[in-house]
């Protein structure tokens, strides 16, 4: 695989847990220099444990992960350096901060293993409490801080290593809504400052597409997509991933034409012909297929469309304040809208567009 200086390259990982379970089933991705990327996914699908690998916290059983021209990873030479000599960063999600000592001596302490001069270590410190907001906070404890407080301090006993990559493990989770949507701001704008590779991992959708450059969607130990996170959301590769961002509704069929990327699909409820604009690979006639389409891109009261009108009776709704979410009745099943406004029923008329349809293989994992 070919590298640029300063990529992070990831090939052909495997961890195996107790029983043989594939715990990480073959990751391969490769993470530019300067890029920001988060391995996103459910419980247990591997991000973690794959993050550790990297971090040199857990061995693999197969695979090689490499910065540059350093090699940290190589299972088939055995080569595994530990986790002092990676010059990684680690943000765990509970910040792991020592208790007993002030902000200043938690940044201090790494340095001082490295054996920096101590001039050199009170400059790196001021720089870097300056870069996270918290000068002047140099002799308070951990216990003295907020949430948001202590994972700045996480972050800066990180970056103040001037470390090549930073692994961040669900750093905001322990913080509240409110602080860690403005976290993420905060987190995308200092990663930018700094120019360092980031590697974050989460299960939040939200947090995955607003701060990430490039998003691997991982599931049962695999990476089923890695694309950036418009690409993701507009166009996901499996039903797996379409289900696990944002909500989708879907519609099963049969392909009956394929010409210029647009794909004409009977709906097999209805037999109602579709057009949609975004096919998989290898799409053609007479293929069963699952149409994805986001519930946001459904318009409600769409009888005057010229084609792609679904019929449909609303079963229930709720108010989300930004909009209204409509549960829907359809010779299809079930599908889910929203609408900005109130739509008086119990009958409407939807609108698929095809531009918000994908034509996906119902071939992934469910979650």
């Amino acid at each position: 695989m070919a590298e640029r200086s300063g990529d992070l390259v990831i090939e052909g990982l495997v961890k195996l847990f107790e029983g043989g379970v594939r715990a990480v089933d073959d990751v391969s991705i490769t993470i530019r220099q300067g890029e920001f990327v988060t391995l996103l996914g459910p419980s247990g699908c591997g991000k973690t444990t794959t993050l550790n690998c990297v971090a040199g916290l857990e061995r693999p059983d197969a695979g090689r992960i490499a910065v540059g021209g350093d090699v940290l990873t190589d299972m088939s030479r055995r080569v595994v350096l530990p986790p002092e000599r990676r010059d990684l960063g680690m943000v765990f999600q509970s910040y792991a901060l020592w208790p007993h000592m002030t902000v200043h001596d938690n940044l201090a302490y790494g340095l001082r293993l490295r054996k920096v001069s101590r001039a050199e270590i009170e400059s790196r410190i001021k720089a870097t409490l300056d870069l996270v907001e918290l000068s002047g906070l140099e002799k308070r404890y951990p216990y003295q801080l907020s949430g948001g407080q202590q994972q700045r301090v996480a972050l800066a006993r990180a970056v103040v290593a001037q470390p090549r990559v930073l692994l961040l493990d669900e750093p905001l989770s322990n913080l509240d809504a409110k602080v860690r949507e403005r976290a993420r701001f905060w987190l995308r704008d200092l990663q930018r400052r700094l120019g360092i590779t980031a590697v974050y991992v989460t299960h939040d959708q939200a947090e995955a597409l607003a701060i990430s450059d490039r998003v691997a969607v991982m599931s049962a130990g695999r990476v089923l997509q890695y694309a950036p996170p418009n690409d993701i959301y507009e166009r996901p590769s499996s039903r797996f991933v379409a289900e696990f961002i944002g909500r989708s509704s879907f519609l099963r069929g049969d392909v009956v034409r394929v010409a210029a990327g647009r794909a004409e699909v009977r709906l097999a409820g209805s037999g109602t012909m579709v057009t949609a604009a975004a096919t998989a690979a290898g799409t053609a006639p007479g293929d069963h297929v699952v149409l994805a389409v986001r519930s946001e891109r459904i318009e409600m009261r769409g009888e005057h469309a010229a084609e792609n009108v679904v019929r449909a009776r609303i079963k229930s709704f709720v108010y989300a304040g930004a909009e209204y979410e409509y549960i829907l009745d359809t010779p299809e099943g079930e599908l889910r809208a929203s609408s900005p406004r109130a739509v008086t029923g119990p009958d409407v008329s939807l609108h698929l567009p095809p531009d918000g349809i994908v034509v996906l293989r119902d071939d992934a994992p469910r979650f």
